[in-house]
């Protein structure tokens, strides 16, 4: 998974496009965004404020962060769960 890709995955598990903002800074979203020293970041931004901050070396690393905080999000709403009959 890398940035290119994660929109396709998060659209898979029912997460709104307008949730997350790739390469740019935008309220009200879950922003991933490459740094200057070729890491990357991740972070929900309200208000022009930054909260849950977190950063990466690896794209691939960020991304999958950023996949398993909004997957969680979505069980907990009910939107994705375990299969019928899994235990």
């Amino acid at each position: 998974m890398n940035a290119q890709s994660i929109r396709r995955w998060l659209g898979v598990i029912g997460v709104p496009e307008e949730v997350v903002s790739i390469g740019r800074e935008a309220d009200n979203t879950w922003c991933l965004l490459p740094t200057s020293d070729g890491g990357w970041e991740v972070f929900w931004r309200e208000q022009g404020n930054r909260y849950d901050w977190a950063a990466f070396t690896s794209e691939q690393v960020a991304c999958h962060y950023l996949f398993g905080r909004l997957t969680w999000s979505q069980v907990a709403r009910g939107a994705v769960g375990v299969l019928p009959g899994a235990h």
